[in-house]
């Protein structure tokens, strides 16, 4: 069985299980309102227009909803290298892959304030050439959601968003070094008609700043609602290092630890290698195309596309699917 079909297995299964519960004990939620010439309705109207939200897909361990929400959130993301990359002693092959399966968990005490666990995970790392197959955990984030602006009449919401990262996870795949790194944001959506605007702008500051590059983020989401079930969506990312790192050894399952000394580049939303010679590269942008599909007032399934926008021998991007599910409670 691939690694999509045990995803898709897993998620169909769990989810059916969940909704079963639900009616078993009576406790189905009010669902949402229905949008202003929606052709169809999937239920009567919510007095918060927030509900008919949808939930980000790219970078997900960094890009959120601005509002709380009590939810799990399953995803994969299958991410394929490109077939090789610069670095300070020339072009070097890589190719292949690295899968991640996670679950993200995010849970409201009020309709302001949530508790949110955005980074965690299993990463399956499989290079063809150079870096060494390699599997373990991602670190573990965690912190809290605070909506400092909630106007359900203009339908506009803003947040500050803190996570805490935690070097839990393995070395072997680019993980668990350092001392941790603190993961501020500020979060934005706006509701307009079938239209829905989201952005994010956030720092990932190391603790060892040695260890760890400081980088900035930035993404933004727009999407359409073609009918209360269906929302195709565009986002676009972009991440910047303000402040590399040593280059020391570390990842020592890799080319004896050299990947920090010679890269020429960070690592994304996922990856923080303190690369020294990340100057070079100081920006990745990516675009990601995809389709969110509501199946009812609990459940949505989520697909994406992304490509870089940059160089593909900058970073360890050649194009990635994530795959997602989103179940409210």
């Amino acid at each position: 069985m691939t690694s999509f079909s045990k995803f898709l297995s897993i998620t169909l299964t769990g989810t059916a299980a969940l909704n079963l519960s639900l009616a078993r004990a009576g406790e189905m939620l009010p669902p949402p309102p229905p949008m202003e010439g929606a052709a169809e309705a999937v239920s009567p109207p919510r007095d918060d227009p927030f509900e008919r939200a949808i939930r980000p897909i790219t970078n997900p361990a960094l890009f959120d909803l601005a509002v709380p929400r009590s939810q799990l959130h399953p995803f994969f993301m299958y991410q394929s290298f490109p077939k090789s990359i610069d670095t300070a002693i020339g072009s070097v092959p890589v190719d292949g892959d690295l899968q991640v399966y996670a679950l993200q968990l995010e849970y409201a005490f009020t309709d302001r304030f949530s508790l949110v666990a955005l980074k965690d995970g299993y990463i399956d790392l499989n290079p063809d050439e150079v870096l060494s197959e390699e599997t373990g955990f991602a670190n573990l984030a965690a912190g809290f959601k605070w909506a400092f602006y909630y106007n359900p009449e203009d339908q506009l919401a803003m947040s500050l968003m803190t996570q805490v990262e935690v070097p839990t996870g393995n070395s072997d795949v680019f993980q668990g070094t350092g001392d941790g790194a603190l993961i501020p944001s500020l979060n934005l959506l706006k509701l307009h008609d079938r239209l829905q605007f989201a952005g994010t702008l956030g720092l990932h500051l190391p603790f060892d700043s040695d260890e760890e590059s400081t980088t900035l983020y930035s993404s933004a989401h727009v999407s359409y609602a073609l009918t209360e079930r269906i929302f195709p969506l565009v986002e676009l990312n972009y991440f910047r290092v303000l402040d590399e790192g040593d280059g020391g050894r570390r990842f020592n399952s890799h080319v004896g630890g050299a990947v920090p000394a010679v890269a020429e580049f960070e690592g994304g939303d996922l990856i923080n290698l303190g690369a020294s010679n990340a100057d070079a590269n100081r920006d990745l942008v990516t675009l990601g195309m995809g389709l969110r599909f509501r199946a009812n007032e609990h459940v949505d399934f989520g697909a994406a596309y992304e490509i870089p926008l940059t160089g593909k021998s900058e970073n360890l991007m050649g194009s990635r699917i994530t795959l997602d599910l989103v179940y409210r409670f």
